[in-house]
Parts: C-alpha cells; sequence; structure tokens
C-alpha cells in the first residue's frame, strides 16, 4: 500500500485547509485511517481517525469542533478538514492505515502500519 498525502500550504490564522491522503497498490476494507502531525523539535501526535468500514471518527481534544476527518471509498481517499486553524496546528501532517481491525480508532503511531510521506502545514500570526 502507497499511501500520498497531498493538500498543505501556507495560510493565515482563521484559515482552511483540506489534506488528501490516497492510497494506491493493495486495498484493505478493515482498515483505520488516521492522520497525525509532527511539529519541529516536537514528537509525532494523534490527531484524527476514521474506521473505514463503519466510518466512526476519532480526534484528539485539540482539533474537536475544527477539523473534519472524511473518507471517498470509491476513490480510496481520505480527507482532513481543517478550519479555524491556529499557528500551533503548525506541522508535517502524515496519514496512516492501522490494519489492526478490533477496535474503531487507534491513537498511537505504533498501531500504525503503512504512512504518507508527510505534507507541511503552516499557520501564521
Amino acid at each position: 500500500v502507497q499511501l500520498q498525502a497531498s493538500g498543505g500550504g501556507l495560510v493565515q490564522a482563521g484559515d482552511s485547509l483540506r489534506l488528501a491522503c490516497a492510497a494506491s497498490g493493495r486495498t484493505f476494507s478493515n482498515i483505520v485511517m488516521g492522520w497525525f502531525r509532527q511539529a519541529p523539535g516536537k514528537e509525532r501526535e494523534f490527531v484524527a481517525s476514521i474506521r473505514w468500514n463503519g466510518g466512526a471518527t476519532y480526534y484528539t481534544d485539540s482539533v474537536k469542533g475544527r477539523f473534519t476527518i472524511s473518507k471517498d471509498n470509491a476513490k480510496n481517499t481520505g480527507y482532513l478538514q481543517m478550519n479555524s486553524l491556529k499557528p500551533e496546528d503548525t506541522a508535517v501532517y502524515y496519514c496512516a492505515y492501522s490494519l489492526l481491525g478490533n477496535r474503531s480508532y487507534y491513537t498511537s503511531s505504533a498501531q500504525y502500519h503503512y504512512w504518507g510521506q508527510g505534507t507541511l502545514v503552516t499557520v501564521s500570526s
């Protein structure tokens, strides 16, 4: 499986961006897709996840109400709509697939098996 993240850029505080994560190669139906981010000098942190079957979503507290994760099964693509962006959202954003099938969400990067290359989001104040 290859994951390709895109959609990052430079925006001002309060603006919106939509990230996309396109999957190619072998496809799985029973996966959880997650978005993580890593700011300079910080550890990678969980942002949001969506279960491909059923669509259950989960968010870290700092993005609840501002970010929305979604998917398009036909396109094998997941999305992260980011609204009301803040400077503290600045980071490289990564999408990932977890093949673990027994929960509706996973928040640890160790629980994810495939990773995209990352896309940089910079929010200026």
